[in-house]
């Protein structure tokens, strides 16, 4: 298991010495308790290259030594990282449990934070609860923290709120005045303030959670921590906007907004659903906006949705006279229902599939009419499967009709049935 926090468990001298392979070495006597403290240093040397067993190995002798209490706590609490790292739990929290109860100040409350986070990993929160309260009464500031932060969790998982809310709080708390923050404490306020402000955007408090991200990035610029604050904001915006285009209250003399704001309400609110995953809400913004009773609201709204489609070198009186393009509404549905992409694939899957029904007898040679007759009559029926097929026909339809001067000169079905 790796801590999710703080520095390393593992502790030793700033140059660790050569890695040895202990059954290289010829059959020696146990180590005294002089030697042990070289043994934990030659044991993190091996956990470090990757040589766990051996190392686990070395670890072990040092505890047998039986040295003074803070090898004795360095050694179990070795023992306990490289059994974790070997997947052999059960092993890992003895250790940590017995480097735990030597209650040496540098490394009992290490044990007891491994220890706490094994437990929580696998599912027995009682007992780690037990642990983080065992950890309040070992280190200072730092270790109170991390505690703190662990409590909050187990509180949370079982449901006690308020209690959780003091754990919370008590683990955001930063040292009064000009006092030094610990690495280990800092990063603890960073990731309490992490999972704190994704909590309570769950639930649907933005403002809280605003909150605890900033008390994060007093002490770190961390860029989560500035995604959630942007996600805190994105809820405000999300409500202010709802409220613009469903005033709250049911006044019907009230005062309603205009219909250009109603418009870029309606615009924007859409756009920041679809940022938070919701489209089909997003859409129905869209299709309020467009029904709205209001005529002008809803001339508003449309504006603002045809923005993306209209021709950028028409005027607004230009493009209201020019004659209405049969896909403008099938363009229309696609901006209100965030699915322009799929649309643009549709229309490209029909271009590559028209082009090659066309392109292979030019590229053959054929010359026979009525196998060309055929491929043109292939690729004309492309697009007939697709919910916007039938009016690529009609419009052809009408156009020649208009062309012969009114006469329909297609036969019924044309071009399914010819």
């Amino acid at each position: 298991m790796t801590t999710t926090s703080g520095r390393p468990a593992r502790s030793g001298p700033a140059e660790a010495p050569e890695a040895t392979d202990p059954e290289d070495a010829p059959e020696q006597d146990l180590p005294s308790g002089l030697d042990a403290a070289a043994l934990c240093d030659q044991a993190q040397d091996l956990a470090e290259n990757g040589h766990l067993k051996r190392s686990a190995k070395l670890y072990e002798q040092a505890v047998a030594a039986n040295p003074r209490p803070a090898v004795q706590a360095r050694a179990l609490l070795g023992l306990a990282v490289v059994q974790d790292q070997r997947g052999d739990a059960p092993a890992s929290r003895a250790a940590a449990r017995r480097a735990l109860a030597t209650g040496d100040t540098r490394y009992a409350p290490r044990a007891a934070y491994h220890l706490a986070l094994s437990l929580e990993q696998d599912g027995e929160a009682a007992e780690a609860e037990r642990v983080w309260e065992r950890l309040l009464d070992l280190g200072g500031p730092d270790y109170a923290a991390v505690a703190h932060y662990g409590l909050a969790r187990a509180a949370e998982a079982r449901g006690d709120s308020a209690g959780a809310q003091q754990d919370w709080e008590r683990a955001l708390t930063l040292p009064p005045g000009p006092e030094p923050v610990g690495r280990l404490h800092a990063a603890t306020v960073v990731e309490a303030a992490r999972d704190l402000a994704g909590r309570l955007l769950e639930q649907g408090r933005p403002g809280a959670a605003a909150a605890a991200v900033e008390r994060g990035l007093s002490v770190a610029d961390d860029p989560e921590l500035r995604l959630l604050r942007a996600a805190a904001h994105l809820e405000h915006a999300i409500a202010d906007l709802g409220a613009v285009v469903e005033p709250p209250g049911d006044d019907p003399e009230g005062p309603a907004p205009e219909p250009g704001t109603s418009g870029a309400a309606v615009e924007l609110l859409a756009g920041l659903l679809v940022l938070r995953g919701e489209p089909e809400a997003a859409e129905r913004v869209w299709h309020a906006g467009l029904t709205d009773r209001d005529a002008e609201t809803a001339d508003a709204v449309r504006r603002r949705l045809r923005r993306a489609i209209a021709p950028p070198s028409a005027e607004p009186e230009e493009a209201a006279e020019a004659d209405e393009p049969w896909w403008n509404r099938y363009l229309e549905e696609a901006v209100a229902t965030s699915s322009t992409p799929l649309l643009a694939g549709e229309l490209f899957a029909v271009i590559t599939r028209m082009h090659a029904l066309l392109a292979v007898p030019v590229a053959e040679g054929e010359a026979r009419p009525t196998a060309l007759v055929a491929a043109m009559e292939e690729a004309l029926r492309t697009p007939s499967d697709l919910v916007w097929g039938a009016d690529v026909h009609a419009d052809f339809r009408r156009r020649l009709r208009a062309a012969m001067g009114g006469e329909d000169v297609l036969p019924d079905g044309w071009p399914e049935h010819g």
